[in-house]
Order: structure tokens, then C-alpha cells, then sequence
């Protein structure tokens, strides 16, 4: 890294950037199938003002 940083090639510097975005995963494309409509169907129930507080939610599982 203080290699890196010691070159004064701002062309070379701006292409090792580019790289290390490019190589940046995105969690999304990690879950499976299922999880990802699980997330989806969650927030379709919070976007439709199915909530639940925090208080009721702990009184539910005690």
C-alpha cells in the first residue's frame, strides 16, 4: 500500500481504484433466491405499514 501511495502516477493510481471498485461484491448477489424474496416480502410489508414495535415484538417471543 505505501508503494502505492508513493508513486506519483496519477494515471496508474486512478486504474488501481478503478480496480478495487470493480472487485467490490455486492451482498445482494451473495444471498440465494429465497433470501432475497424474503428481504423483498419484508420490506413490501413495512412499505404497506405492516409493523410491529419493538416492545410487542419482545412480548411475543418471552
Amino acid at each position: 500500500m505505501k508503494t502505492i501511495l508513493a508513486i506519483e502516477n496519477s494515471e496508474f493510481i486512478q486504474k488501481v481504484a478503478d480496480f478495487v471498485n470493480k472487485e467490490k461484491v455486492d451482498f445482494w448477489n451473495e444471498l440465494s433466491a429465497s433470501q432475497q424474496d424474503e428481504i423483498k416480502k419484508g420490506i413490501n410489508e413495512l412499505d404497506e405499514g405492516k409493523r410491529v414495535s419493538y416492545d410487542a415484538f419482545l412480548k411475543k417471543i418471552s
